[in-house]
């Protein structure tokens, strides 16, 4: 299966259709996030899920552990390929999400999302840098007993060697000469993979493209 889940961030459910029936057979899968979400619901996902592809629901659950894991049993039905909860929610939450999740599911948790950087995080009142928080954080998932994590390409090397079992999402990855837009903590495609990434995120290279299809097999080619 191909590594690259392609990052459908829209509100409108058409575009949306039209971006995963694009990619259909050459991306391993498709992540929706909030805006998809939010616009769409349950429903947006069980009708982009028509199109056979693996769905990564990234929506970030971060609430006390009952909440979460109450959240998670109602999204069970979506039987989402991957889902996303906060690994600063604590152990308790992380391991109710795992225990609320289908077999099926890989639950991961998101550690320094990409679009921060050390400034961004000593003003949240971290006093480490992005690469010492993500570690800390991947040994909190892995006690939980989560699947992986989400970490830059930046980040997956270290996490791969403290943790060669996991499985690792790396977002904010961006082929040679694509402007990185509100994304700080960027590599390409193939770094991240020689560095240990399992799965990449890839979106407005791939979605923004005049052929989607071609995009990913574009990509992919560099792998």
């Amino acid at each position: 299966m191909s590594p690259i889940f392609v990052a459908i961030d829209t509100a409108d459910l058409a575009r949306a259709r039209e971006i995963a029936r694009a990619v259909r057979g050459v991306a391993g899968g498709i992540k929706l996030g909030l805006e998809f979400f939010a616009a769409n619901g349950p429903s947006g996902v069980t009708e982009l899920g028509e199109f056979g592809l693996p769905i990564f629901l990234d929506l970030k659950l971060h609430d006390i552990p009952n909440t979460v894991a109450r959240a998670v049993q109602v999204l069970r039905p979506l039987e989402p390929a991957i889902l996303t909860v906060h690994a600063g929610g604590g152990q308790a939450m992380l391991e109710h999400a795992k225990a609320a999740a289908s077999p099926d599911t890989k639950v991961v948790a998101v550690t320094v999302l990409t679009s921060l950087d050390d400034k961004d995080l000593a003003a949240a009142g971290v006093g480490d840098g992005p690469a010492e928080q993500v570690a800390r954080l991947a040994a909190l998932a892995q006690s939980a007993g989560l699947d992986g994590i989400v970490c830059s390409g930046e980040e997956v090397a270290a996490a791969r060697k403290a943790w060669p079992a996991g499985f690792f999402v790396v977002p904010g990855v961006r082929p040679d000469a694509i402007n990185s837009a509100d994304q700080k903590r960027i590599v390409t495609p193939r770094s991240a993979i020689d560095d240990g990434a399992s799965i990449l995120v890839i979106g407005r290279p791939i979605t923004e493209a005049n052929d989607p299809s071609a995009a990913v097999r574009s990509i992919a080619a560099t792998l």
